[in-house]
């Protein structure tokens, strides 16, 4: 028979007989005269078995000794299944996430411990009427922060945001990034002055609490990264007020 007979016959396409005959589990039957290659009962018999053995998860490199009866079989299916086993735990730890992510209607960049804040800030700021460009670069901010900071500083970074997220403080927020998305070329001394003071007099007491402090102390100098990013995405206005709040953030820390 040749190659295209024994594909249908076992339910593979003559492009994995090619790839079993590379990766050395079926062997290559020479050409006859008329240029086909032949194949046998016994090829078949050969091809279903690497199938089934691939059904198992059992991967092609592993599969030549299984064929030949020159492997333990009974060790190989202890390792597939403990391999198996770790794949289930792996794959229903990723459901647990994806189920807390739509319990909280937050978006799949972002990581867990923050999806429940998340969805309570892009809600708050849909219910402003704030741009929804405003509540991306909150999310990608987060992403970025949560990274840099890691395991060692996510104790840290979510009671921020448990601070943040009270229902006060999240209307002092969409109303700060309202005025601070407002800041541009056109703005008067006075509008800068004034999302300064706004800033200061709403979130000046997270300094306090010591959350920033112990924020930048595990980033270390992750931090002049995430200072990039930031200062990237804001006009100069915008880069000046962010800079005198900062600065009353180092003067408050300093004094703790």
């Amino acid at each position: 028979m040749r190659s295209g007979d024994l594909a249908n016959l076992a339910g593979v396409t003559v492009r994995a007989l090619r790839h079993y005959h590379q990766v050395g589990v079926l062997d290559e039957p020479e050409r006859g005269s008329n240029g086909y290659r032949s194949y046998d009962v016994h090829d078949l018999v050969r091809v279903l078995r690497i199938k089934r053995l691939a059904s198992l998860g059992i991967s092609l490199d592993r599969m030549s000794e299984l064929l030949d009866d020159t492997e333990d079989a009974s060790s190989l299916l202890d390792d597939l299944d403990r391999e198996l086993a770790g794949q289930i735990d792996r794959l229903t730890k990723q459901r647990e996430v994806i189920a807390q992510l739509r319990d909280h209607n937050a978006a799949p960049d972002l990581p867990p411990e923050l999806a429940r804040f998340a969805g309570r800030f892009s809600a708050a700021f849909a219910d402003a009427g704030l741009s929804p460009d405003l509540a991306k670069s909150d999310r990608l901010h987060s992403v970025l922060l949560a990274h840099l900071a890691g395991e060692d500083a996510m104790p840290y970074l979510t009671s921020f945001y448990e601070w943040l997220s009270d229902p006060e403080r999240l209307v002092a927020l969409t109303t700060f990034a309202e005025r601070f998305g407002e800041l541009g070329p056109d703005s008067t001394d006075d509008d800068l002055a004034g999302a300064v003071e706004f800033a200061v007099e709403a979130f000046g007491s997270v300094v306090g609490e010591g959350f920033v402090t112990d924020l930048n102390r595990t980033l270390g100098g992750s931090a002049d990264l995430l200072g990039e990013y930031t200062f990237d995405l804001l006009n100069d206005q915008q880069r000046w007020a962010l800079e005198q709040f900062e600065a009353f953030s180092r003067k408050a820390s300093e004094n703790e």
